[in-house]
C-alpha cells in the first residue's frame, strides 16, 4: 500500500472522476471529490461515494468555470485541516459535429472549462505544494489531441492546449519539486461522450453533403463498441491515474497512454516529439530542466 495522499479530483459526478475517486479511497487516499453543486443529484453522488469510499472521500462544491468557486473550495479544505498531495485535473466537456456549426459562444465555453478550469485549479493548489516542495498535477487529455480525426476539432482543440499547458507547468514546476503530468485515455464509455455537444447551428451544414452525415456514422461506430462484449472499461484509466499518483516523486512520465486502438501511433508520435523538444531545449541554452524532468 502507498503512502496515503491528499487528492483533489474534479468532475466527479460520474466517468473517470467518479471511478478515480473510488479507486483512490479504496487504496487508502483521502480524496476531495468536487461537483458542481451539493444539492440534488450531488448530494445523491456524495452519498454513493461516502458509501463506497470508506469514509475516505469528501465531497467538495466546484464549478471550475468561476475563479470564486474554485478559489473558495480549496480554501475551505485548507481551513478545515485538509493537505493536498495530488490534484486531477479531470473536469471536462466534449463536443462532436463539423467545426463550423459550432458558435463561438460554444467554443469558448469549450476552452473554459477545459483549459482556464484546470489552469484555475492548478492556480489555486501551487502556493500550498510549492511551500512544501512536493505535489502532482495531472491532466486528462485524449488521444485526440495528438492524433487528428474530423469531427473533433473544437474539443481537440481544447485538450491540446491544456497539454501544451501541463508540459510547460512541468519544466516551470519541477525545479520546486512538483510534477505535472498528462493522460491521453482512448475512447471510453462515460457520460463525458453522452453529453457532448453539437453544432448549434447546423443550418451552416446543409451543404456539406455527405459530410454531413459523418458524425452520426461516427457516433454509431463508437455506440457498437462499446456494447459490443470486450468494451474499453473506463476502470483502465482511473487505474493509470492511481499508479501515476503512488509512483515514487521525479520518476512519473509526462504522458501516459491509456487504451485506444491508435495507442501504438500515438506513442510513436509522443516519443519524436519528446526527442525534439529536448533537441530544442538543449538549443535555446536550457537543457538542465531536461535533466530535473528525466523520469520519462
Amino acid at each position: 500500500m502507498a503512502d496515503q495522499q491528499g487528492v483533489l479530483i474534479t468532475g466527479c459526478s460520474s466517468g473517470f472522476g467518479k471511478l478515480t475517486a473510488l479507486a483512490l479511497a479504496g487504496r487508502g487516499h483521502h480524496v476531495f471529490a468536487t461537483v458542481r453543486d451539493l444539492e440534488g443529484q450531488g448530494a445523491r453522488l456524495a452519498a454513493e461515494l461516502g458509501a463506497g469510499g470508506a469514509g475516505r472521500i469528501t465531497t467538495v462544491e466546484m464549478d471550475v468555470a468561476s475563479d470564486t468557486s474554485v478559489e473558495a473550495a480549496v480554501r475551505a479544505l485548507v481551513e478545515g485541516g485538509a493537505e493536498i498531495d495530488a490534484v486531477v485535473n479531470n473536469a471536462g466537456l466534449s463536443a462532436m459535429g463539423l467545426g463550423e456549426g459550432f458558435t463561438t459562444e460554444q467554443a469558448l465555453r469549450l476552452f473554459e472549462v477545459n483549459v482556464l478550469g484546470a489552469h484555475r485549479v492548478n492556480r489555486a493548489v501551487l502556493p500550498l505544494m510549492k511551500k512544501r516542495r512536493r505535489g502532482l498535477l495531472v491532466h486528462v487529455s485524449t488521444g485526440l489531441a495528438r492524433i487528428v480525426m474530423p469531427c473533433f476539432g473544437l474539443y481537440a482543440a481544447s485538450k491540446a492546449a491544456l497539454e501544451v499547458l501541463a508540459e510547460s507547468y512541468r519544466y516551470e514546476l519541477a525545479p520546486l519539486g512538483i510534477e505535472s503530468a498528462i493522460v491521453e485515455p482512448g475512447p471510453y464509455p462515460t457520460a463525458l461522450g453522452k453529453n457532448m455537444l453539437g453544432p448549434a447551428e447546423p443550418a451552416r451544414l446543409v451543404d456539406y453533403g455527405e459530410l454531413a452525415e459523418l458524425p452520426a456514422r461516427m457516433n454509431a461506430g463508437l455506440a457498437a463498441m462499446f456494447e459490443a462484449a470486450g468494451a474499453p472499461d473506463p476502470r483502465e484509466v482511473a487505474d493509470a491515474i492511481v499508479a501515476l499518483i503512488e509512483a515514487p516523486a521525479g520518476k512519473r512520465p509526462l504522458r501516459t497512454i491509456v487504451g485506444g486502438g491508435a495507442g501504438q501511433a500515438l506513442g510513436e508520435l509522443n516519443a519524436v516529439a519528446e526527442r525534439l523538444q529536448a533537441e530544442t531545449l538543449r538549443g535555446q541554452g536550457l537543457g538542465h530542466l531536461l535533466a530535473v524532468v528525466a523520469a520519462d
